[in-house]
């Protein structure tokens, strides 16, 4: 059984036993972690998706470790202006064991929830109000038309020059 999880902005695909490092989360070693945001359960031909998560599930993970990555350098440089800006970062991360994955139930999309008279009412009149113009938009259509002609008009027009 595999799963797919969101955890500080990234997603992963896990399955129980496997070690990852997310973005740091707050906990010791040996400390308990839930992942709730479910988006994918798998197990051989059965998949489950949610929209966007699944809703009763949950990904149990233990906190192997907290640490920090090796120093990348950023340099900023532009030549002969005598720019240099030279920075260092090392990035926190917490690697995990994830121990149990439960599978959980599709969430409704937000369409779906409301029941299907509720959704045709709601669409309804959006359509009917883009179907048929107002007058007053038909007025100013026209308007917008006879300007463009007699702007085309002067612009064909050449100027008289003195000769």
């Amino acid at each position: 059984m595999y799963a797919v999880i969101k955890t500080g902005g990234k997603q992963y695909r896990v399955r129980e036993g496997d070690t990852l490092r997310v973005e740091k989360l707050a906990g010791e070693t040996g400390a308990k972690v839930q992942f709730d945001q479910i988006l994918m359960v798998g197990e051989g031909d059965k998949v489950t998706v949610g929209t966007p998560f699944l809703s009763g599930g949950q990904v149990s993970a233990t906190v192997v470790a907290q640490g920090r990555a090796d120093k990348i350098k950023v340099v900023k440089f532009k030549r002969r202006k005598n720019y240099l800006r030279q920075n260092g970062h090392r990035q926190s991360f917490t690697e995990v064991e994830i121990t149990k994955i439960g599978g959980g139930k599709a969430a409704p999309a937000k369409s779906e929830a409301k029941s299907e008279p509720e959704a045709e009412a709601a669409a309804t009149p959006k359509v009917e109000a883009a179907a048929k113009p107002t007058a007053p938009a038909k007025k100013k259509a026209k308007a917008k038309a006879k300007a463009k002609t007699k702007t085309k008009a002067k612009a064909k027009a050449k100027p008289k020059t003195d000769k």
